[in-house]
């Protein structure tokens, strides 16, 4: 990847404020791209404003809570897409409560919905004079599914069909592709390592947690030049812990 292949190309992040949003943004910008923040969090995302240098950095306070949100939220980057890089959702707990659907619709609406939003609204602003990319977030509790988390994992796993849908529906100018992060070391899971941290960390091969940083470098490759032939593809970025 060259430093500089995203000079002055835009980028528009979502979950801006949280950790691997940040990682990602920051990694963007050391290579010349004009990176938008989107969060539901106005003081966390002026905070991470300030933190990464605003000069080529603008931050939309949404919840993208519907197709109108999601298109404002894409009209704020001021020109012509490169890439989305989805990251924003919840994590909540799932009490498994049949008189109590309060969880399960709000993993769906902001873990799947607004992902077929913004992607949506992504199509209408991006740039057609060269492939632009989109990285939507998966995550292992699809994969192997995590306790207490049911509704969290159902979403996490129409992630997937969305970009094995969307890779064909955005080709041939858009490569569609997911990541998706075991545990990693943010302010999200910081509850889940202070239940079952020593737990989890016996299980990785790689013997740590992953950092945002882990992330955003894998999401970095995916809206570089060096990926240009891979669409449709979900990444585990995990320290090993599914290899299948």
């Amino acid at each position: 990847m060259n430093d500089k292949d995203l000079q002055d190309r835009r980028v528009l992040v979502t979950g801006g404020a949280g950790g691997i949003g940040q990682a990602c943004a920051r990694h963007f910008l050391g290579r010349g791209a004009q990176v938008t923040l989107v969060d539901i969090d106005g003081e966390r995302l002026d905070a991470a404003r300030e933190r990464l240098g605003g000069e080529r950095v603008t931050v939309v306070r949404s919840a993208l809570g519907d197709a109108r949100a999601c298109a404002q939220a894409a009209a704020a980057a001021g020109g012509p897409l490169h890439a989305l890089v989805h990251m924003a959702g919840v994590f909540e707990h799932d009490p498994l409560d049949p008189e109590d659907r309060s969880v399960w619709d709000r993993a769906i609406a902001s873990n799947l919905s607004n992902a077929y939003e913004m992607v949506l609204a992504f199509r209408a602003a991006r740039d057609e004079r060269s492939l632009s990319r989109v990285v939507l977030c998966s995550s292992r509790a699809f994969q192997r599914g995590t306790p207490n988390r049911a509704a969290y994992a159902a979403a996490k796993g129409g992630i997937v069909g969305l970009v094995r849908a969307f890779s064909r529906d955005l080709a041939p100018r858009t490569c569609v592709n997911a990541v998706s992060p075991g545990l990693i070391r943010t302010p999200m899971t910081d509850d889940l390592v202070a239940a079952m941290g020593a737990q989890r960390l016996a299980e990785i091969p790689l013997g740590r947690y992953g950092e945002p940083e882990d992330v955003a470098g894998v999401v970095g490759f995916l809206c570089s030049d060096a990926a240009n032939y891979v669409t449709g593809q979900v990444i585990t970025v995990d320290g090993g812990v599914i290899n299948g």
